[in-house]
């Protein structure tokens, strides 16, 4: 029997994949428990506009991210760190903070976690911070540091 998978199963298959089973394990588990639902002709059909569909909402994402990494680019935040005598400074900027200014600055809502700090940042200057706004887009943000 083909079944269509409406959740991952371990060691079958991922959610939206037709796979071939037996009859008894289809109708006594994956049925049953509602993991997935057999292959006719109109659930195949509806399987097949659900993946048009998800492409559909995929390119768009794509496409706002890349038009948001362009808009980036552009823009600048600023934030300052507190240095003491000799320019030295206490403590560094951190992926937080800048997210906390770019909210502050630009409006825009940036998750820190996504943001790339490969060494830290202690000392005032010009920045320039990736930020991984999509898993084929990444921008960048310049980010400014001033003494406090």
């Amino acid at each position: 029997m083909e079944v269509i998978l409406l959740e991952d199963v371990k060691s079958l298959g991922k959610k939206g994949e037709l796979v071939k089973v037996n009859d008894g394990y289809a109708r006594n588990f994956l049925l049953k428990k509602k993991l997935g639902v057999e292959a006719t002709a109109k659930n195949r059909n509806e399987l097949k506009l659900q993946k048009q569909h998800e492409e559909k909402v995929a390119l768009e994402k794509l496409e706002d991210a890349k038009a948001f990494a362009e808009e980036l680019k552009e823009k600048s935040v600023t934030v300052s760190i507190k240095t003491g005598s000799g320019g030295r400074s206490f403590g560094s900027v951190s992926t937080k903070e800048v997210a906390l200014a770019a909210k502050e600055q630009l409006g825009y809502e940036l998750d820190k976690k996504k943001m790339v700090l490969n060494e830290p940042i202690k000392s005032p200057g010009v920045y320039m911070m990736p930020i991984k706004l999509h898993q084929k887009v990444t921008g960048e943000l310049k980010v400014v540091v001033k003494e406090a």
